[in-house]
């Protein structure tokens, strides 16, 4: 259904990956990295937003205060005011829904190596989980596992095995086509590809923290989000046991990556940095016009 999204990531991971010698990791790496590069100017439509709505939040309180009983007068009265200040009631929605589907599909892209990536057909996967006696419900791990399968025994499955060769999944000794099986007695069951799990959650954790001390310096009067932002590393780390280490990564990549570009429009873009730099411009233009009719008026 999403083929038409899912076809062109994955022939550009694709591409990544050649450019580095058929690293998977450096590929997603990278190909993450210029993806969130590229949404930047959404970014900072979306922080531009947010000083929209900080500079007339004075505005939107005495309305409310006005027309507080009366919603149906509260929301035409605050439709009207956002029409006189030339600001959209979506501008700050509007690159989330650009941004959001791109990301989730370069998620299912790295779900889904052996479609959208290696290349092999769908009857060829079908077939090859058969022979293999892959089951389970969560078809998210069925591609990795094939590739696992297939890496330790290619007999049989040699043109699935010539395509898998173009494709390292190896990271730092990690197969990022296996998947972390959590297990409590870490001592004597650790696993190397819990690290990918751990780095999600690091990585989110990270972002979340840097992104609250920011959120305090530059706009104090923001509604508090540290419930949900200190949850998320939590949510990282439980989909991280979930899925294959080669989802794992991505999301740990993904996590570092946006939080960093978002921590730097943040301190460069920040609602009150903006509105007091708009101040500024708006009282020197004042000036300069003051400084024309005072001059004028001494020229006569």
């Amino acid at each position: 259904m999403f083929d038409f999204l899912l076809k062109p990531l994955g022939w550009v991971l694709q591409q990544f990956s050649y450019l580095f010698s058929g690293n998977f990791a450096a590929a997603v790496f990278m190909f993450t990295l210029v993806i969130n590069l590229l949404l930047i100017p959404l970014n900072i439509k979306t922080q531009k937003s947010s000083m929209a709505q900080a500079r007339i939040k004075p505005k939107l309180d005495e309305l409310k205060k006005k027309y507080g009983d009366d919603r149906q007068k509260y929301s035409m009265e605050m439709q009207k005011l956002y029409q006189e200040e030339n600001i959209s009631m979506s501008g700050g929605c509007l690159p989330m829904l650009i941004r959001l589907p791109i990301m989730l599909g370069i998620y299912q892209v790295v779900l889904k190596p052996l479609t959208y990536i290696v290349g092999v057909s769908k009857e060829a996967i079908a077939a090859a989980q058969q022979s293999l006696g892959i089951t389970g419900a969560n078809e998210y791990l069925i591609q990795t596992e094939i590739i696992s399968k297939i890496n330790k025994n290619p007999a049989g499955y040699e043109e699935i095995a010539e395509k898998l060769n173009s494709v390292n999944f190896n990271f730092l000794g990690i197969d990022l086509t296996s998947k972390p099986e959590f297990n409590i007695d870490i001592i004597n069951n650790f696993e190397l590809n819990w690290l990918i799990p751990v780095m999600a959650f690091a990585a989110a954790m990270l972002t979340s923290l840097v992104t609250l001390c920011i959120q305090k310096k530059t706009n104090p009067d923001a509604p508090s989000m540290t419930g949900m932002m200190l949850t998320m590393p939590l949510i990282s780390l439980f989909i991280g046991f979930t899925v294959s280490s080669a989802a794992g990564f991505y999301w740990a990549c993904s996590s570092l990556i946006s939080g960093g570009i978002q921590t730097v429009i943040q301190t460069c873009y920040g609602p009150n940095k903006m509105i007091a730099n708009e101040q500024t411009k708006e009282l020197y233009s004042r000036y300069k016009e003051e400084k024309a009719i005072k001059d004028k008026g001494l020229n006569k």
